[in-house]
């Protein structure tokens, strides 16, 4: 029997690389048969740095599966954002946090989602109601999500059972939350190594309403000068991609993880989705407060376009 694999969305991020091996994990418990995670795309340098931190191999890299192919979908569940050839894959399972959005299936499914921080919240939920131990590593890869994805439980998608995953996940994984929290979202803001190119791709969503395409890529920095000084090569890759994608918008954020604060790059002919709540001057939007894609940026966008 082919296996069943499991993975997160294109441009893959720290919860999606860690939501793919811990759901791996408990999945395989569960049917007692081996589910095997993939990523669909390079790992970042916060990704890379909780890996090695926990002595866990990187999952293999998929670009497109085969008709009837059984998957589980992690972190996400838009097609636009999935693996090519998903349309006609067999989905079996879905565990994520995001809105539903341009998703179909032929047959039931267990879909498992709640309006919290972070998917890996979820799983940590789904080896409590199974009663399946949680071994300290798969506890570190939950946990470095969690942080992630809330920018040390300080983003407004935050909630009180992301807190209490991340106290209890601490302890199975025996790291301080604090020291190691702060030290992994550092290891992320190391962009000087990116090319331009990679950078506007390094977590990028595309997103569709209606026959509106649009992409909100976003990158965490300590400094938003240093990143802006690449800003006129970023603005030429970003216009690259708007004539090669036939986008209507991309907006590449740019957030200060220790000032909660952020700036992005608005490019497109439907920039008024930005500039109607945000001031636009050299194609530069000041967000004072913003920190989270999923709660801020995107409800906005799809307000406004």
């Amino acid at each position: 029997m082919e296996k069943i694999i499991v993975f997160g969305h294109k441009s893959p991020d720290t919860d999606s690389i860690c939501s793919s091996l811990v759901m791996a994990d408990l999945q395989t418990k569960l049917r007692g048969e081996e589910v095997i995670p993939y990523r669909l795309g390079e790992l970042s340098e916060e990704t890379k740095y909780v890996l090695k931190y926990f002595e866990i191999e990187e999952p293999k890299f998929i670009e497109k599966i085969e008709e009837g192919q059984q998957v589980i979908l992690v972190d996400h569940n838009e097609f636009t954002q999935s693996v090519d050839g998903i349309e006609n894959a067999k989905i079996d399972t879905v565990v994520d946090h995001h809105r539903i959005n341009n998703f179909t299936t032929s047959e039931p499914l267990f879909y498992y989602a709640q309006p919290v921080g972070c998917t890996s919240t979820l799983l940590y939920e789904l080896y409590k109601l199974n009663n399946i131990e949680i071994a300290p590593k798969m506890a570190g890869l939950m946990l470095s999500a969690i942080i992630s994805d809330t920018l040390l439980l300080k983003s407004p998608t935050t909630t009180e059972k992301d807190k209490k995953a991340v106290e209890e996940l601490a302890k199975i994984a025996n790291v301080d939350i604090n020291t190691y929290g702060l030290d992994m979202l550092k290891a992320g803001t190391n962009l000087d190594k990116y090319t331009v190119d990679e950078l506007i791709h390094l977590d990028a969503k595309k997103m569709e309403k209606e026959d509106i395409k649009y992409v909100i890529a976003q990158v965490n920095t300590v400094s938003i000068p240093d990143v802006l000084k690449r800003k006129e090569k970023i603005e030429q890759e970003i216009n690259k991609e708007i004539l090669a994608k036939g986008l209507s918008l991309f907006v590449f954020v740019i957030t200060d993880i220790i000032n909660s604060n952020s700036e992005a790059i608005v490019l497109g002919d439907r920039c008024d989705a930005i500039s109607k709540t945000y001031e636009i001057k050299d194609n530069i939007a000041i967000m004072p407060g913003v920190v989270s894609r999923k709660k801020q940026i995107l409800p906005l966008i799809e307000k406004n376009i």
